[in-house]
């Protein structure tokens, strides 16, 4: 019998049985998406792994690209993929359909692929600058600050 219901997938889980409904596969991500989606995933997915090493890993909805942190991710929708470039300026291109600011230097571009034949530049020139910008150090702004010295109290007699 079950005990609780999952407040994410709502599947019911019986008393002491183990549960993870976040952990997936890219397999099950892309397995129900269109041919063309399927091969427009594809090029995208060959496209990120030809800039060098990283880490590809499903999180729940999503696919993540990532080196020290993820600079890009895939989210499969029915009609199209949705691609979320985090880059260091905002983008202003018909592809480009909302700019989010997601920190304070990197801005969260979201863009909607369709077909594989859409993924090319500027599209791939982004996901290079996302992949560069993950390994860059961040800029120190402004002036070192010394550490405040503690001025010491005076002892009342």
């Amino acid at each position: 019998m079950a005990d609780r219901q999952c407040y994410h997938c709502k599947q019911w889980i019986d008393e002491g049985e183990e549960h993870d409904c976040w952990t997936t596969t890219e397999a099950a991500l892309t397995q129900d998406l269109s041919e063309d989606l399927q091969d427009a995933y594809r090029r995208i997915r060959e496209t990120a792994v030809e800039f060098g090493e990283q880490r590809i890993y499903a999180s729940h909805h999503c696919i993540m690209f990532a080196r020290k942190s993820c600079y890009f991710f895939v989210r499969p929708k029915r009609q199209w993929l949705e691609l979320a470039v985090f880059l260091g300026r905002a983008v202003k291109a018909p592809q480009v359909r909302k700019v989010l600011e997601s920190s304070k230097t990197k801005r969260a571009h979201i863009i909607q692929v369709r077909h594989r034949d859409e993924v090319e530049p500027p599209i791939t020139d982004w996901l290079r600058e996302a992949y560069e910008l993950s390994e860059a150090r961040p800029k120190a702004k402004g002036k070192v600050k010394a550490p405040r010295k503690v001025k010491a109290k005076a002892k009342r007699r």
